[in-house]
């Protein structure tokens, strides 16, 4: 490292790859990080918001970040969104790819993507 500017470079490149924790509170997912979400694949599905939520320029008003156990296991990896005033939506049995819908279906349009709540995957 040579100079201030390219340890900003370094900084501004990474940003991107962290956890969120930042934002208005305006929408919160939070995504169950214990060791049963783990196990169950949680650690990429994380990942998928948190650059989901990047891509689409949602940072400002959308705020990632990770919990402990959310107490449902047999359905992890779990992921909680809520928004002021509206009920919280749990999603189930998250993949990466089912992050990237809920990103641009749910957060960016709106639109709770159904097939993929707690209440259509119970057992």
């Amino acid at each position: 490292m040579k100079s201030l500017a390219e340890l900003q470079a370094i900084k501004d490149k990474m940003k991107s790859k962290v956890v969120l924790r930042e934002g208005s509170e305006e929408i919160r997912v939070v995504v169950g990080m214990a060791t049963c979400g783990i196990a169950a694949g949680a650690r990429p599905v994380l990942n998928a918001f948190v650059e989901a939520v990047n891509e689409s320029g949602l940072a400002e008003k959308v705020t990632v970040s990770q919990t402990g156990c959310i107490g449902i296991c047999q359905y992890e990896p779990v992921v909680e969104i809520m928004e002021a005033g509206k009920e919280k939506v749990t999603y189930v049995k998250m993949t990466p790819e089912k992050a990237k819908e809920v990103v641009e279906q749910h957060l960016k349009n709106g639109n709770v993507v159904s097939k993929y709540t707690i209440s259509n995957n119970k057992d």
